[in-house]
């Protein structure tokens, strides 16, 4: 499991790459709360998983479909207060996250509003709020 601080995608050079300096650390896109970076599909009536949508969806781009590549660490909890403490004085060490529901390799259905178009090391995403959500698709064959 990773940590909060471990949700972003690493773009660079592969692991094994000793090319480049000490100093240099590859980019990395963090995506923050509940959020999902999505690798968007171009609209077709069949989407690549299966899933049918009616004319109306795909002309009107009311929908849209896609691969999450990275996930948010969820949405931070408060901590709980105690019936001994007054609120401002207690202090967790550790920040509590309400889990994502959608993972990195799930296909999402998702209304294209809620989404904002990045381009980031040449490539297009599509960040997207879980609430947005419509379905995911998880598991089955990989989809190429």
């Amino acid at each position: 499991s990773r940590s909060p601080g471990e949700h972003g995608l690493r773009i660079g050079a592969p692991a094994g790459t000793h090319a480049r300096m000490a100093d240099e650390t590859p980019k990395r896109l963090i995506v923050v709360g509940d959020r999902v970076l999505i690798t968007p599909e171009q609209g077709e009536e069949r989407t690549n998983v299966g899933l049918y949508l009616p004319a109306s969806a795909v002309e009107g781009r009311q929908v849209q479909g896609g691969r999450i590549m990275a996930t948010g660490p969820g949405i931070p909890m408060s901590e709980p207060a105690s019936m001994d403490e007054e609120p401002w004085k207690i202090r967790s060490a550790e920040i509590r996250y309400m889990p994502m529901q959608a993972e990195v390799g799930d296909y999402a259905l998702f209304f294209r509003k809620a989404a904002v178009e990045l381009t980031f090391e040449k490539q297009m995403y599509l960040v997207v709020p879980q609430a947005a959500i419509l379905v995911l698709v998880r598991g089955g064959p990989p989809v190429e």
